[in-house]
């Protein structure tokens, strides 16, 4: 652990060189209730309680959609908000949470499974099939773990994504009540792997904002319901805003720093500084011995922020006259002067947390909806700052920077917010060590893993799109009854296009801003999404010749989804099957 401790040295005397005039955040300590309140706020739920309690109809839709498991967890908050508010005798109507659920099952019961959604519906018996690798929990004492594990040849482990992870967690603890609870640091970490999927693994940036956050409310009651489950108490924090400068590079909020980026270069989603620095350090190469960890002298790192904040927009500065370990030091500066961390205030405790899950594999499921909730913003710079990470270690040999010290000099960068101004005793913050060092190794490590959306969350998402249309269409139904309309012709018009004059087993890929802009393609059990783009690619001619492998996609529309963008190993048959009223279309990814 000592490159930890020196690194928390350099951050302590870099602190007293920081700018002054720099706020503290203050953490708000919530009221009996807030924290449920604001949960079930962030969850999609509000109209459960309040002033919209009277027409919870939306809420019990999405309830129905939800697993035995995240049902309790909503249930066990609404619970929380009710007591809270019948205490603090407030005159608005409060439901009695067993009336909510009980009309959930009755329109459970009532509205007999769509064709369409017995492909959609997880198997919450199914179990996980592999006992995974318990991990270390809590951290007791010095003698227990020493060092971050190293990157060691393992037996892969497949990560199941059909089923609800806490739903996992629940028959994992039946099949194994006494698993052990913890290993040694020293252990190496298992070589997880995604199975292959037939309908296409879906990333964050595949699917459309409307679809995105139905996926956020849905991770979010997930990971409650995995830490509920695994015994741990999930906490989110909320920091009470504070005045932080609106221009400049260091110490300037995300959206603002990018909104600034945005004007000077349009569509850019990593802050423009952090990128240049990144480069800089990769200019100096990637195998200088102690990259990363060995600091810059504070002075001159001083002295560079300055000059940095007054020429970088302007074109002016001198990058030449930067040092690879001043870059490297000047990177980590960045990290720790954001006023909200780069892991957020409302989710670094929980991510903090990760470490206390007992097993790898559940370590790995929090970190994947962990990554889901945050910002974009935040993530898109943490994913660049992994990639970055990785490419250090890919240079371990030469560097001596190996998967774990990388994640001991980082982990203090990005979990220890300077700006709380918090004190623990030195068994505090030993554990706090050990603890996020390991979290930040896995961050690294698992990096490909952690920013795909896992689909049992897409198919909750199916389902809802299904129950909203299923609504609507009832409805419309209703209001063309009361105008006597031909019923007859609005089925006719109600049908997708693709679903007009194409004979069965054939889709019509329409590809709008090609030279072939349509094309009916018979379905195989082989064809997959990459083979209809080569299709389509394989006819452009002269300057669209120039068009290439990833600059265009295959999207699946409509239907059962409102927009996603499908991987190349996706089997158009299977997909078809689960989505037919999708339209196919062939577009690039909008920036």
């Amino acid at each position: 652990m000592e490159a930890y401790w020196t690194e928390l040295e350099n951050i302590k005397r870099s602190n007293e060189n920081r700018q002054e005039g720099q706020e503290a955040i203050v953490v708000k300590e919530p009221d009996e209730g807030e924290l449920e309140e604001e949960w079930l706020k962030e969850a999609g739920l509000s109209n459960l309680f309040g002033e919209s309690i009277d027409d919870p109809q939306e809420s019990i839709l999405f309830l129905s959609t939800l697993t035995r498991t995240q049902a309790a967890a909503v249930q066990k908050r609404v619970e929380t908000v009710s007591q809270t508010l019948r205490k603090k005798n407030k005159q608005h109507h409060i439901r009695d949470v067993r009336d909510i659920f009980a009309q959930q099952r009755e329109a459970q019961e009532k509205s007999p499974d769509d064709s369409d959604l017995r492909s959609v519906r997880t198997n919450e018996d199914k179990g996980q099939g592999k006992d995974d690798q318990p991990s270390s929990g809590a951290v007791d004492s010095k003698e227990q773990i020493s060092r971050v594990p190293e990157d060691t040849p393992a037996s892969e482990t497949d990560i199941n994504l059909e089923v609800s992870f806490a739903e996992q967690a629940v028959n994992q603890k039946e099949f194994s009540k006494e698993r052990t609870q913890k290993i040694s640091g020293n252990d190496s970490l298992p070589s997880f792997r995604l199975p292959k999927d037939k309908t296409g693994t879906t990333r964050i940036g595949d699917l459309a904002p409307q679809d995105m956050k139905k996926v956020c409310s849905l991770s979010l009651i997930e990971l409650t319901a995995l830490y509920d489950v695994l015994g741990l108490e999930f906490k989110q924090q909320k920091a009470v805003k504070i005045k932080t400068r609106d221009s400049g590079l260091f110490g300037i909020p995300l959206t603002i720093l990018l909104e600034q980026d945005q004007r000077k270069v349009p569509g850019t989603r990593i802050p423009l500084i952090f990128q240049k620095l990144i480069s800089r350090i990769e200019e100096g190469s990637l195998e200088t011995e102690g990259l990363l960890r060995i600091p810059g002298a504070a002075m001159r790192i001083k002295n560079l922020c300055q000059e940095l904040e007054a020429k970088f927009y302007e074109g002016t500065f001198n990058w030449e006259s930067v040092k690879q370990h001043d870059a490297a030091s000047l990177l980590k500066l960045f990290l720790r002067e954001l006023p909200q961390p780069l892991l957020s205030m409302e989710y670094l405790k929980a991510f903090q947390a990760v470490q206390n899950l007992p097993t790898r594999k559940e370590q790995l499921q929090a970190l994947n909806l962990l990554v889901i909730l945050l910002p974009d913003a935040n993530r898109d710079t943490l994913k660049a700052l992994l990639e970055f990470l990785q490419r250090v270690i890919d240079n371990k040999e030469k560097n001596k920077m190996t998967a774990g010290n990388v994640a001991m000099v980082m982990a203090p960068n990005l979990f220890m917010c300077h700006t709380l101004g918090l004190k623990s005793s030195d068994q505090r913050e030993f554990e706090m060590a050990v603890g996020t060092a390991n979290v930040m190794h896995l961050l690294i490590r698992y990096q490909k893993i952690l920013w795909t959306i896992p689909k049992f969350i897409v198919n909750q998402v199916r389902k809802q799109n299904i129950e909203n249309q299923k609504k609507e269409r009832k409805a419309m139904k209703k209001l063309l009854k009361k105008m006597a309309y031909d019923r007859e012709k609005h089925e006719k018009q109600d049908k997708t296009a693709n679903g007009a004059d194409v004979p069965q087993g054939v889709i019509r890929v329409q590809a709008p801003h090609l030279s072939k802009v349509s094309m009916a393609i018979q379905l195989t059990e082989e064809l997959k999404a990459s083979d209809v783009l080569a299709r389509f690619l394989s006819q452009e001619s002269g300057v669209a010749q120039t068009l290439k492998k990833g600059e265009v996609f295959l999207y699946e529309i409509g239907g059962n989804i409102g927009e996603r963008c499908l991987d190349d190993n996706t089997h158009m048959k299977d997909l078809y099957q689960l989505n037919p009223n999708a339209e196919w279309v062939i577009k690039s990814k909008p920036v």
